[in-house]
């Protein structure tokens, strides 16, 4: 059975003018148990994420600063939202969701936070909406309980994925790859172990052909036996900061791909949703529903 992460506080409200990106975590589910995809028997809550466990991860200074609500004005800047209480036990929650889809993945092959994917988020600084990073936190979980040997992060958000590659770039276990905009934020990109920069205006098949051409050789090479997929759907042509010309058919077969590929070599796979900012909800819900409907199809 697929398992699916959410808890009603992955929606928490926030001021006026951030409250529209957190609409999709409301309406991917109710759309997907609506059109009668899932039922409510693929969704667990997740509790929240021990602290020892996230600092395995993140410097302890700066999680105190999380939890005692000490950030400065020019941390939450960097973040893009303001600190509350509330804020940091939406991302302790969200990253224990990646953490129980790892332990799911295991035995069922996938399983999906409909949040996540928090890539901007560094050991000792949160940046790009991004307070704690799910996968690294993930990651470095597997490997301390010893479910995992080699770790394959796939991240195809429009958005490098900086804050990750800088955790692991010391660490043998974890390889990171991340497909993104060239000329898109961040604009001081990391050194994942893999980059693949990609032009404005890059077409479906240009995008596809990529791939098609690089998961096969890094599973290869890599010899992955578990892996975090970052599927943000701000690839789309309709996306506000993109840049990219990428078709909703053409995202859609993105994550098809990367589920058979992986499928096809037996490597278990945690998803998290990531990025996706086109103007119309509806575009991204949908964008974002797709990749439910495909591991639910092929799994």
């Amino acid at each position: 059975m697929i398992h699916i992460a959410f808890d009603p506080i992955y929606a928490h409200p926030l001021p006026e003018g951030h409250r529209f990106p957190m609409l999709k975590y409301e309406l991917i589910p109710e759309q997907l148990l609506h059109e009668g995809t899932i039922s409510t028997q693929n969704i667990f809550n997740p509790g929240i994420c021990a602290i020892e466990t996230v600092l395995r991860t993140h410097e302890s200074g700066y999680v105190n600063k999380l939890l005692h609500q000490t950030l400065s004005a020019s941390e939450q800047r960097r973040i893009g939202f303001p600190q509350s209480p509330a804020l940091t036990r939406r991302e302790l929650v969200i990253t224990q969701g990646t953490i129980d889809c790892c332990n799911y993945a295991r035995e069922y092959g996938v399983a999906l936070n409909i949040a996540g994917g928090t890539h901007h988020a560094f050991a000792d600084k949160g940046e790009g909406f991004c307070l704690l990073n799910d996968m690294a936190t993930a990651a470095n979980y597997l490997l301390q309980q010893q479910w995992a040997q080699r770790i394959l992060i796939i991240d195809l958000d429009v958005h490098q994925g900086n804050g990750t590659a800088k955790i692991f770039e010391t660490t043998p276990h974890v390889f990171t790859f991340s497909m993104h905009g060239e000329h898109n934020y961040p604009f001081h990109k990391e050194k994942s172990d893999l980059d693949i920069p990609l032009k404005d205006g890059t077409t479906d098949h240009q995008y596809l052909g990529l791939l098609a051409e690089i998961l096969p050789q890094l599973i290869h090479t890599v010899k992955p036996d578990f892996a975090f997929y970052q599927s943000g759907v701000d690839i789309l042509e309709t996306d506000k900061f993109g840049k990219l010309k990428i078709s909703l058919e053409g995202c859609k077969q993105r994550d098809r791909f990367v589920f058979t590929t992986l499928q096809q070599n037996n490597i278990p796979v945690a998803v998290s949703m990531g990025g996706g900012y086109s103007p119309d909800i509806r575009t991204i819900v949908e964008a974002h529903c797709n990749t439910f409907r495909l591991a639910i199809q092929l799994y």
